[in-house]
């Protein structure tokens, strides 16, 4: 196990051949809440700062534990050859769509139906482990379920069906966004 204050150039081409990410935040008397994410939605944008889209889903617990606590990590792994583990340790905020900074930071990534805000990270620390442990496994292809159902919605009816909710799962305050940003069509 190695402990890293930055994100150099061997860690950067890790993390951009990765398909998918974990993610895990925590406020005081809440889950602790772990999420998988995918669809090219992760970005380095410099040595110690990373940023991700994040897309409508069924909860938005990540922003109410940034919201009350801050802290955050983010977990890859190899699922081929070599084995690793790297994990982001810091503190994170947000950009909800349709307010300051998060065009600036939406530029960044692909255009996806869905997006409602994008979650920038300063890391503090990085570290690598084995991953010996770890089963190799091939992807198959990206799950593209979540986007075409948002874009089938009615910008107004999403925004309608999302407008309650604002709390997290343990009663904490999200803060729900207003407008639904343009998006490119999905190819088949």
């Amino acid at each position: 196990m190695d402990f890293f204050d930055a994100i150099a150039d061997d860690h950067r081409a890790f993390i951009a051949k990765q398909p998918v990410f974990f993610v895990a935040t925590a406020a005081e008397g809440a889950r602790i809440n772990l999420s998988p994410k995918g669809m090219d939605s992760f970005r380095v944008l410099g040595p110690k700062r990373v940023a991700y889209l994040d897309l409508g889903g069924s909860g938005n617990e990540t922003q109410a534990h940034l919201a009350a606590d801050g802290r955050i990590t983010i977990m890859f792994c190899a699922f081929d050859n070599p084995a690793l583990i790297l994990r982001l340790y810091g503190r994170g905020s947000f950009a909800i769509a349709g307010e300051p900074g998060y065009d600036d930071l939406a530029a960044h990534f692909p255009r996806l139906p869905g997006a409602r805000q994008i979650f920038d990270i300063t890391v503090d620390s990085l570290q690598t482990s084995c991953g010996w442990g770890v089963p190799r496994m091939a992807l198959e292809t990206e799950r593209l379920t979540l986007a075409k159902y948002h874009a089938q919605q009615k910008p107004e009816e999403r925004l309608a069906k999302i407008a309650g909710r604002d709390r997290s799962i343990d009663g904490l305050p999200v803060r729900v966004q207003q407008v639904m940003p343009s998006f490119d069509p999905l190819s088949s």
